[in-house]
């Protein structure tokens, strides 16, 4: 079996209480009967944010290069990453109106991640009974509630 022939599924959500706000992330991975789970917060943050940080961990955590199927109910970073951001990158971070890119940071971030892998996007409907989507958002709520613990 070589390195790609690890077939991995993840569900990422994020979730944010007030935008800004105490946001978490939370992530459900999948390799055949192995289940791993994941989850983080920050005191004050974004949905956007906490949304492409579910991807990030959940990529980073691979140990090597992995087939994966990646279930996103969030079109911000769906579109970001197979529409978006080829032009991003040719205008050094910079939109079609030459502003900065919001959230440049994390989509660098996300880009390193995604190299590693082969990645199948697919989107689904968030808060619709997807049941990896609806554990990836009890996560991310797990990590909002962190968050704001550790905030006080």
């Amino acid at each position: 079996m070589t390195q790609t022939d690890q077939k991995v599924e993840i569900w990422t959500d994020g979730a944010c209480k007030g935008n800004p706000g105490p946001g978490g992330w939370g992530v459900l991975l999948k390799f055949g009967q192995v289940e791993k789970t994941l989850h983080g917060g920050d005191p004050l943050t974004t949905n956007n944010r906490m949304e492409m940080m579910a991807v990030i961990e959940g990529l980073r955590v691979l140990k090597r290069s992995c087939q994966v199927v990646l279930h996103v109910d969030s079109q911000y970073v769906m579109k970001g990453m197979t529409e978006w951001i080829h032009g991003w990158k040719l205008r050094g971070w910079r939109t079609s109106d030459k502003k900065p890119v919001k959230n440049a940071d994390l989509w660098q971030l996300m880009d390193e991640q995604v190299q590693r892998h082969q990645i199948e996007w697919r989107w689904v409907k968030g808060h619709n009974g997807d049941p990896g989507n609806e554990r990836a958002d009890l996560l991310a709520n797990r990590g909002v509630d962190e968050a704001r613990s550790n905030a006080l």
